[in-house]
């Protein structure tokens, strides 16, 4: 009987609440101000820029559920088109790999609900987000970016570090993939550090 009951208040009680809406809106704006910050990081080309952004998301990811991460990465990017020297293409970028990252996370962690299951899923999904990184860039961004600079251009960017390179592809690999891996990486270390100190508050649980 006492299991019936649990079931049934369960099944009544929404999937979406407003503090789960509202818990969004605050992922997101901060996931868009973090967006603004960017850093140059030595021994890659200038055009790729560390931030922090995909925090929020996965944070989002971990304590709401996949999809809210994947909601926070987009309504992010959208914010961020409105001030884009991209055309949009580098926020579509964005939000796909960030979809991935989090997405892949999240999931995992919604079946393995322990510190265990957050590394497993958050280390799988920036492993995915920079795999992703290469097809993403090399069939979507890029052939974007032609149109305003050569391709010649691109790869002199990334011959100008490391002169064994021969063409977009292997740029990619050799520097794109490992960048995103890291940068993923850095967001993991950093959600360890403080989801035990904010998921309450995300939650509603504050005693």
């Amino acid at each position: 009987m006492t299991n019936e009951r649990t079931n049934s208040i369960a099944a009544k009680r929404p999937l979406i609440t407003p503090r789960h809406i509202a818990s969004i809106g605050v992922l997101s704006a901060a996931a868009f101000v973090l967006q603004m910050f960017e850093i140059t990081i030595p021994l890659v080309p200038s055009f790729l820029k560390f931030d922090f952004s995909d925090l929020p998301a996965l944070i989002g990811a971990f304590s709401l559920g996949p999809v809210s991460g994947m909601i926070v990465e987009l309504i992010k990017n959208l914010l961020h088109t409105m001030d884009s020297g991209s055309f949009g293409v580098g926020e579509l970028s964005n939000f796909l790999l960030g979809a991935v990252f989090v997405g892949i996370a999240g999931l995992v962690y919604r079946y393995k609900k322990n510190k265990k299951g957050a590394l497993i899923g958050s280390v799988a999904g920036a492993l995915a987000m920079a795999v992703a990184s290469v097809p993403i860039n090399c069939f979507v961004v890029y052939p974007v970016y032609y149109n305003f600079m050569p391709e010649e251009t691109i790869l002199g960017m990334y011959q100008a570090i490391l002169p064994s390179v021969k063409n977009i592809f292997q740029s990619l690999l050799v520097f794109n993939l490992p960048f995103t891996f890291v940068k993923g990486l850095a967001d993991v270390v950093i959600t360890f550090l403080i989801y035990k100190k904010i998921s309450p508050i995300l939650k509603g649980n504050i005693r």
